[in-house]
């Protein structure tokens, strides 16, 4: 399956940045992951976040989206594979995506009621997307 993800910024913090390139490091294995890091200068520019997500199923991170077990993300990971249609996960920065991006997107997903640290945000993402790509797989890093 095709999988960008598109990020305001990069991670910032070493145990972030480690996290992030383990894991995506880990997602290659199952998937074409493609990332966009944009500049914390484009926070709030809604065309320059849609450019980079265009021609994909958009899934933004959205604080009030659904929020999903693991089971539930596996299942829409693997009804976006059957479709063969990639998809964009868009992590906005520490204060969130713009409005426009939020109505804009086809999927809002929220990780948790919590509040975390952006780099950390970054992280739990691609770790979540890799737990259900193993569990689609049949590997047993989920349990």
């Amino acid at each position: 399956m095709k999988m960008h993800f598109v990020t305001i910024g990069k991670p910032k913090l070493h145990y972030a940045s480690l996290g992030w390139n383990e894991y995506m490091w880990r997602l290659e294995k199952f998937h074409k992951v493609g990332v966009t890091h944009l500049a914390d200068k484009y926070a709030n520019d809604t065309a320059k976040i849609l450019e980079a997500s265009a021609g994909t199923f958009r899934i933004g991170l959205i604080i009030d989206g659904k929020q999903m077990d693991s089971i539930h993300l596996a299942k829409l990971l693997d009804r976006f594979e059957t479709q063969s249609r990639p998809i964009s996960f868009i992590i906005g920065g520490p204060e969130g995506l713009p409005e426009e991006v939020k109505t804009a997107v086809d999927f809002a997903w929220s990780l948790s009621p919590l509040t975390f640290p952006h780099d950390l945000a970054m992280v739990i993402t691609l770790e979540a997307i890799y737990r259900a790509s193993t569990i689609n797989a049949h590997v047993p890093y989920h349990k």
